[in-house]
């Protein structure tokens, strides 16, 4: 049995969304909330590679930005409540909304990094 055969290809999203290891799918990706683990506990990979920058950030606000921001437009324009009621409303749904979909995109992005072997540019 080749190493191969032991650990057949993983869905990128679904390994990544749940913060499983990319290649097994069965260990964990994270130590915390967005600590990337040295390497997998289940098949050993290293992910010292994993470096989604600031990829989740950029795909988090324009993500939340645009879904939020239309609530509040809409919002506003259909009930016209006063300001305060909206920062009341709107500031703790943004902030559950953002830190939400962090760690689950960071992992989506690393997996994917796995999945299709991105690695730094090198000069030689």
């Amino acid at each position: 049995m080749s190493f191969d055969d032991r650990y057949p290809p993983q869905s990128p999203y679904s390994t990544g969304f749940w913060g499983r290891c990319p290649r097994c799918g069965d260990g964990h990706m994270f130590t915390g909330f967005l600590d990337v683990r040295n390497k997998c506990e289940i098949c050993e990979l290293d992910l010292k590679f994993a470096d989604a920058g600031d990829g989740p950030a950029v795909f988090v606000t324009l993500f939340a930005g645009f879904l939020l921001l239309g609530m509040a437009l809409f919002v506003q324009m259909t009930f016209a409540p006063p300001v305060w009621l909206l920062m009341l409303i709107f500031t703790p749904l943004t902030l559950l909304v953002c830190i939400g979909m962090l760690r689950p995109l960071k992992g989506i992005l690393i997996a994917l990094q796995f999945r299709n072997k991105a690695e730094q540019g090198r000069l030689e």
